[in-house]
């Protein structure tokens, strides 16, 4: 791996492209966006593109013109030999150019079930979400450097996947990522590789390359040297086209988004959608609400053969007992009539958990909270009586919730409090020695309640760290 530095001969055979405009461009697409007090970074891997965009944020003079704090993110995957040696580029180059760099190292597993390229993109953007502080008025920009040749690459090997229409549409030139304020931008998305090519050559700029972008073992790889090249030649342009169908696409997930939210409106009254009003919908605008339901989730988009099946399971007659579709870290159920998006959690741990005081004890991809009370909760003088434990359901529990009502089976008091069946199992039980005390979601037997004055224990079974539920 050596640096590599632009020569004149890019820009001389590049005779339309025009530097000005390509400055222009960028100051043209910041303009709509940059408010003062916000923060930019841009993500450099230290290749062409990137330092490219960096060098043209720069020259832009975002701390002066827009108020802007710019700075660079690089991350450290290790998976090359060269790592080191470009992580060391890449400080040198910002340290050259005055602008701060955070350097973020990631341990990409080589056995996650995705792949190692899909392993390193997720930890790369997981880096993007915790940048930094974001800017005085909340807002964090983080640059990428696609152009417009990535984008054609893009949809074309996504049509390849199969991908509908959203994914068709390739990238999004903006948009949210994570829950920290941070904003995905694509501001060269409308440039091609040659404007690039030529900004590099113009500024005699360094840069490193990735020995992995040379081995068409990638799929995108091979579209880009073996596919692309040919295609151009025979479609001249194609590159163009290809990107205005990603805006055209986009533009049609838009109103499919826009039809799912309408018919959403129409059967989902109480916040869920109702299976019998699913029902009354056309095939295809069943399909187009159940894939809008699952991205709202956090879910990928699964393929047709998925969404038919769920569509067969809640359209039939045990739809109550039996429907679970899965689709990646999701769920699908039917419960009560109502379609449920789940996302898949880890189940009760096999052995019971012995209680030493603390306040807060993992369960089942939750947790749970002991807080100390008075007059409320589980009586401490009763609780001293044995040992607690936190176990799993076994089967055959009875719990007294009221002293006026007799002790009832869990089944009748589960279908009470609405607990849906995929949470039953992971229920957390506290036990005093023999006797159970308490179950989370349902609550505590009443002969261990907590007199007056007297002191208590509070439990709590909190699902909201790890559950989403629509």
């Amino acid at each position: 791996m050596a640096a590599r530095k632009s020569s004149r001969s890019a820009e001389r055979s590049q005779p339309g492209v025009h530097l000005a405009d390509f400055l222009q461009s960028l100051a043209e697409f910041l303009d709509s966006r940059l408010t003062p007090g916000d923060r930019l970074c841009v993500a450099l891997s230290g290749g062409r593109d990137s330092v490219v965009l960096l060098h043209a944020l720069r020259e832009l003079d975002l701390p002066g013109v827009y108020s802007v704090e710019l700075s660079a993110l690089h991350v450290h995957h290790g998976l090359s030999a060269n790592a080191d040696a470009w992580a060391d580029f890449c400080t040198k180059l910002c340290a050259e150019w005055g602008i701060p760099l955070r350097l973020r190292r990631v341990d990409v597993p080589r056995n996650s079930g995705t792949g190692l390229e899909a392993a390193a993109r997720a930890l790369r953007h997981e880096a993007f979400a915790d940048c930094g502080p974001v800017g005085a008025n909340g807002k964090q920009w983080v640059a990428l450097a696609h152009h417009r040749d990535d984008q054609a690459e893009t949809v074309l090997l996504n049509l390849l996947r199969g991908a509908g229409v959203d994914g068709a549409g390739g990238m999004l030139a903006e948009r949210p990522h994570g829950d920290a304020g941070v904003r995905l931008i694509r501001p060269l998305l409308d440039r091609p590789r040659s404007a690039l090519e030529a900004y590099a050559a113009s500024h005699r700029l360094l840069w490193i390359d990735d020995e992995s972008n040379a081995d068409t073992e990638f799929r995108r790889n091979y579209l880009r040297h073996e596919v692309m090249p040919r295609l151009a030649a025979r479609f001249p342009g194609c590159d163009a086209a290809l990107a205005r169908a990603a805006t055209h696409f986009s533009e049609g997930a838009g109103l499919l988004a826009d039809l799912a939210e309408f018919d959403r409106l129409a059967t989902a009254p109480g916040g869920r959608i109702e299976i019998a009003r699913l029902k009354n919908l056309s095939t295809p605008r069943a399909r187009n609400l159940l894939r809008h339901e699952l991205r709202l989730a956090g879910s990928p988009a699964p393929d047709t053969r998925w969404i038919d099946e769920a569509l067969r399971q809640l359209g039939s007659e045990r739809a109550e007992a039996a429907t679970c579709v899965s689709v990646g870290r999701h769920q699908l159920h039917a419960y009560r009539g109502e379609v449920h998006v789940v996302e898949i959690q880890p189940p009760a741990p096999e052995d019971p958990v012995f209680w030493a005081g603390e306040r807060v004890l993992p369960w089942a991809g939750g947790v749970l909270r002991f807080s100390e009370v008075t007059g409320a909760g589980l009586s401490c003088a009763l609780l001293a009586a044995g040992a607690l434990r936190v176990a799993r359901r076994s089967g055959g529990e009875r719990l007294q919730l009221d002293a006026k009502r007799p002790r009832r089976a869990l089944r009748n008091l589960l279908q009470e409090a609405g607990i849906p069946p995929w949470q039953r199992e992971r229920l957390p039980f506290l036990w005093c020695g023999d006797a159970l005390a308490w179950i989370g979601a349902v609550g505590m037997d009443c002969r261990f309640a907590c007199a007056p004055g007297e002191p208590g224990l509070l439990v709590e079974w909190d699902l909201r760290v790890a559950e989403a539920v629509r």
